[in-house]
C-alpha cells in the first residue's frame, strides 16, 4: 500500500505537470476518500495543494472532522459556507415549480441534494481557476461502479485517483497516510440529510461491492442492487451522446 502511495503521488505529479497548471485541491467532506486525497496532494505538492470545506446545511461534526483532517496533513484550507447560497437558490426554483402547482416532494429532496452538490463543484472550479489548481475528485470503485455519485457534482472532477480502489483499500491507505482513527472509522455519508448514510440509501454494503469487484460470492440480493445501480448510472461514466454525423 506505500508503494501505491507513492504511484498515486507520482501519477498527480504527472498530470499536474502534463496539464501545464500549478497543483491541485480536493473538497474536503470530513469523511475517509476526500481524506485520503488530501493527503495525498499535499505530498504531491506540499506547497501547491489546498483544502476546500463546503458547509451547506451540513451536520456540525462535519465541518469539524474535516478541520481534524486538513490539520493532521498539514494542508492548507479554505472554508466557504454554501447555506445562504443554498437557500437563495433552491428557494427560488422551488418557489416557482409551487407557483406552478407541478412539485414533486419526493423527486424535489433528491434535486436538493444534487444541487449541493453542483454548488459544491462550481466553488471547487471557482477557486482552481484562480489558483491555476486542478480539482481532484474522492470516488473511490465502488462508487464509481454503482453510479454512487452526482453527476456534474462531485463527479465533475479533473482526476479520479482513488477509482480503482476498493473502499477497504481506501481504508487501508488511510491507515498508511495516519489520517485519524475517528476519520476512519467514521460512518460513510455524504451528508446530504439527517441521519443520511451512504449505505442504507444504496441499500447494500460497501464490503458487499468490494467483494462484488473482486469477483468474489455475494448474495443474490446484493448482487442485483449491485448491478441494477451499474446499469441505471452508465451515463455518469461516459460523455453526453451525439448522433451520428
Amino acid at each position: 500500500m506505500q508503494r501505491k502511495v507513492e504511484e498515486l503521488v507520482a501519477w498527480l505529479r504527472k498530470q499536474v505537470e502534463e496539464a501545464h497548471v500549478e497543483g491541485l485541491l480536493v473538497g474536503v467532506s470530513g469523511g475517509i476518500d476526500s481524506a485520503v486525497v488530501a493527503n495525498l496532494i499535499k505530498r504531491a505538492f506540499p506547497e501547491n495543494s489546498l483544502g476546500v470545506i463546503m458547509p451547506c446545511k451540513s451536520h456540525s461534526s462535519d465541518q469539524e472532522h474535516a478541520k481534524l483532517v486538513t490539520e493532521a496533513c498539514k494542508l492548507d484550507s479554505i472554508t466557504v459556507d454554501l447555506t445562504e447560497t443554498h437557500d437563495v437558490m433552491f428557494g427560488t426554483i422551488k418557489q416557482q415549480l409551487d407557483d406552478q402547482g407541478i412539485t414533486d416532494e419526493k423527486q424535489l429532496k433528491l434535486a436538493d441534494a444534487n444541487l449541493r452538490a453542483r454548488l459544491r463543484m462550481s466553488t471547487l472550479y471557482t477557486i482552481a481557476a484562480n489558483h491555476k489548481y486542478l480539482v481532484v475528485g474522492t470516488d473511490n470503485a465502488a462508487e464509481w461502479h454503482t453510479g454512487y455519485f452526482t453527476k456534474f457534482g462531485d463527479g465533475g472532477v479533473d482526476l479520479v485517483p482513488l477509482v480503482h480502489l476498493t473502499k477497504g483499500e481506501v481504508r487501508e491507505m488511510a491507515k498508511v497516510l495516519n489520517v485519524p482513527d475517528e476519520i476512519i472509522h467514521k460512518k460513510p455519508s455524504a451528508g446530504l440529510w439527517e441521519g443520511q448514510t451512504d449505505e442504507n440509501e444504496m441499500g447494500t454494503s460497501y464490503d458487499m461491492i468490494d467483494k462484488y469487484l473482486k469477483g468474489e460470492e455475494v448474495p443474490e440480493e446484493d448482487r442485483k442492487i449491485i448491478e441494477d445501480m451499474h446499469n441505471r448510472s452508465a451515463h455518469k461514466r461516459q460523455l453526453p451522446p451525439s448522433p451520428p454525423e
